[in-house]
């Protein structure tokens, strides 16, 4: 078995400050698959060990990293909409339908927003999903006040006053 080819000292720099950018473990990982064979000689087999990953992708991030450099130690992620019912414009202009209405302080049911979203997407939601999107369109629950508009403080001190609960 021969031994990997050893990775230039600029290159170790480089790796090194790979590591310390690295926002996720993934990309930890991919950065250890070359960092360990740089500054360890390990090959392959062991790197596996040590990561936790197959043999076949531990070789295939190496070989990445020398063909494309540093940008192949930094993946996309995982995440993202990938079940969504509607994008992010069309949820956008469904709740136009209800901003008049909270506009002019009405207020507004979960329930009747999730019966038009249900009549919009074609199938039955859970009640989450509606407040996930009244959150990421900057939505929030605001508490009716706690006292009547036109209530009449003098008035309710009186009653406490005369009141046989008191």
């Amino acid at each position: 078995m021969r031994f990997p080819k050893p990775i230039p000292t600029e290159q170790q720099n480089i790796l090194k400050g790979c590591l310390k950018r690295a926002k996720t473990k993934a990309d930890f990982q991919r950065i250890q698959c070359v960092w360990l064979r740089a500054v360890l000689s390990l090959r392959a087999e062991q790197i596996a060990v040590v990561v936790g990953w197959s043999v076949s992708r531990v070789k295939r991030i190496q070989g990445q990293f020398f063909r494309e450099g540093e940008k192949a130690l930094f993946g996309p992620g995982r995440g993202g909409r990938h079940h969504e019912n509607l994008s992010l414009e069309a949820e956008e202009r469904f709740l136009m339908q209800f901003l008049e209405k909270a506009k002019t302080g009405g207020v507004l049911e979960v329930s009747e927003i999730k019966a038009a979203y249900e009549r919009t997407v074609g199938h039955a939601v859970p009640q989450s999903t509606i407040y996930r999107m009244l959150t990421r369109h900057g939505w929030r629950k605001i508490a009716p006040r706690p006292r009547h508009p036109r209530s009449d403080i003098a008035q309710q001190e009186a009653w406490k006053k005369n009141s046989r609960s008191g």
